[in-house]
């Protein structure tokens, strides 16, 4: 978290929408994605006199600020910001909002709000912000004097990044935007309860995991998001050093330890590789970092590692014992506790066939594809981007659904903060807009959003934005016509009938399942026609259908000069695999 630093003391009246702004540069934040509206004017004339000081982009919905702003936090471990208008500005960042929440994303949403003498009277333009996003939020304010503003501000970035992070609602009414007083930037914060400190583990718990991998037969390290919001990708790293045992990863943990070592046995769960989840199925102890035991990842939670001992490391008390009990529960920072497990750690004394049964389970079930098909596959397109731009160190972003996942197999992460997915809330609309906060943060950073075409489409506005903005994001979009994950789900468990998920006009036999998915492979017959789309905006498109032409169109769109729409024309008849169903065991995994 940024230290926050306060201009020169001064007894000069100062306005609440411009303590709010001050408050924010004396965090650091030099990037806010904010909306205008009645409500927050004030507080936007305020950046106007802030603006050397803080750049700010103008989306063009707020979910796409909400987005990016997380876009900023994920990619560089800041707090992101975001701001919109009292109202329906401020409800469009409720999905953002809850999105922060799940994937404990650092984020300080400021919200204008009716003057306070109104609120409850149903104003125009009011929503009781505080009160919906209560259950979605890590804390959250209504601030009704200008007084308060600078001490909220502080308290906001403070909780926001410390202990597990997550998104912070300031709720400011418009009088309070206007209203003067003597600001005091080094207020003492009123948060009764709230440790500062991050929880460490005492030595006696680090001295008894030590003691469960010395004995171990068959360990796994099981690493997660939370070892990405530490900052503890480094210590893994020497963990494995040390010890030889193999790591999985969930979603949220991509690149924690590199994909393309032998050692990695890449994401585990529902639609996780074969032999990460065989692994953890048969391991006798489990060493959880980051994790919270997510029902994607467990499936079955009572047969998930039934028979082996749980070593779980999370800086959050309640995950502890909340899903899956663990042997040896540690609330601590998880870099502090691998730092101090490191420093005593010894290999367990011979785990070489537990490690080969590892290698020859990789071996034998990879992740693959039909590599015959005589068009362009969602992992064909991934896996040539991957060998075409992983050397380039970029950062890829992902929208929600086939393509998301297909990105987690097919993409070799080898470092942290280079992949970013909604993976608890799964939104929908996440990708374009994460992208474009990234590339605010490294203007000249290869960001790639892949995505799919229903996805995309939620929030296609923003491409007016990377226009406007100078953000040079690229886009891959592999377009099948349909929400593919639920047509999978239609096919495997609903007996293919189709209810709604072809994206195209009704009187299409696809709409109804009548069609084959051929004829509309060809580009005159796809709907929308992404290309034109891009180019209205005023951004670099293509279309490519042949696999012949894929490696020369990606590189068209790596060295196009601003942002850029690949449309990529994929079968929606694919399906993601391995697949372990809802609730159920590694023993139930669909391979075919």
């Amino acid at each position: 978290m940024a230290t926050a630093t306060s201009p020169k003391t001064s007894t000069e009246l100062v306005s609440g929408a411009d303590i709010l702004v001050q408050s924010l540069v004396n965090h650091g934040v030099d990037t806010i994605f904010a909306y205008p509206g009645g409500c927050s004017m004030p507080l936007h004339q305020a950046l106007t006199r802030y603006s050397d000081k803080i750049r700010t982009i103008l989306p063009r919905h707020e979910q796409g600020g909400g987005f990016a702003a997380q876009g900023i936090a994920r990619s560089t471990g800041k707090v992101g910001v975001c701001m919109a208008t009292s109202g329906p500005g401020a409800t469009n960042l409720v999905t953002a909002i809850a999105d922060a929440k799940l994937d404990s994303v650092p984020m300080v949403c400021v919200t204008g709000q009716v003057a306070t003498k109104v609120i409850g009277s149903d104003a125009f333009q009011e929503t009781p912000i505080v009160e919906v996003c209560r259950g979605i939020t890590k804390h959250h304010y209504l601030v009704t004097d200008v007084n308060d503003v600078a001490r909220v501000m502080r308290e906001a970035f403070l909780v926001a990044a410390s202990g597990r992070p997550g998104p912070v609602l300031v709720d400011m009414p418009k009088d309070v935007q206007l209203d003067k007083c003597v600001p005091d930037y080094n207020a003492d914060i009123n948060l009764p309860g709230f440790e500062v400190d991050l929880p460490h583990a005492r030595p006696e718990q680090i001295k008894q995991v030590a003691a469960a991998i010395k004995r171990a037969k068959r360990p796994i390290i099981y690493a997660g998001g939370g070892v990405v919001t530490a900052n503890a990708s480094d210590e893994v790293r020497e963990l494995v050093a040390k010890t030889g045992i193999p790591v999985t990863m969930t979603v949220m943990g991509l690149g924690i330890y590199p994909g393309t070592d032998e050692l990695s046995l890449d994401m585990l769960g529902m639609h996780g590789s074969v032999y990460s989840n065989l692994a953890v199925d048969e391991a006798d102890l489990l060493i959880a970092l980051g994790v919270r035991f997510d029902d994607r990842v467990t499936g079955k939670v009572e047969e998930f590692c039934k028979h082996g001992k749980i070593v779980h490391i999370d800086v959050d008390a309640a995950e502890l014992n909340k899903n899956k009990p663990a042997h040896i529960p540690v609330c601590s920072d998880v870099k502090f506790a691998l730092k101090e497990l490191n420093q005593i750690v010894e290999a367990p004394e011979d785990i070489s066939d537990w490690v080969a049964k590892c290698k020859k389970w990789k071996a034998d079930e990879p992740f693959t594809y039909n590599k015959e098909y005589e068009g362009i596959t969602q992992q064909h397109a991934i896996h040539t981007l991957w060998e075409m731009t992983h050397k380039l160190d970029p950062v890829i972003t992902v929208g929600v659904g086939q393509h998301q996942m297909w990105a987690a197999q097919f993409y070799k992460f080898d470092k942290p903060r280079t992949w970013l997915s909604s993976s608890g809330l799964g939104t929908m609309g996440f990708g374009l807009p994460a992208a474009m906060g990234v590339q605010s943060q490294y203007p000249d950073r290869l960001v790639i959003d892949i995505d799919g075409d229903g996805s995309f489409l939620m929030n296609v506005q923003e491409l007016a934005t990377l226009v406007c903005e100078k953000l040079p994001v690229k886009v891959l979009l592999l377009n099948n016509q349909h929400l593919g994950m639920v047509v999978q789900w239609e096919d495997r468990f609903m007996q293919g009938n189709r209810a709604h998920t072809y994206l195209g006009p009704i009187d299409n036999p696809e709409w109804s399942g009548q069609g084959d998915g051929v004829g509309s492979l060809h580009q005159e017959e796809r709907y929308p026609h992404f290309v034109t789309i891009a180019k209205g905006f005023g951004c670099g498109g293509a279309y490519v259908e042949k696999k012949c032409d894929l490696e020369a169109a990606i590189q068209e769109m790596i060295d196009y000069d601003g942002p850029y729409v690949l449309d990529v024309a994929v079968p929606y008849q694919e399906h993601v695999l391995p697949m372990i169903p809802g609730g159920h065991t590694v023993k139930d995994m669909i391979k075919k």
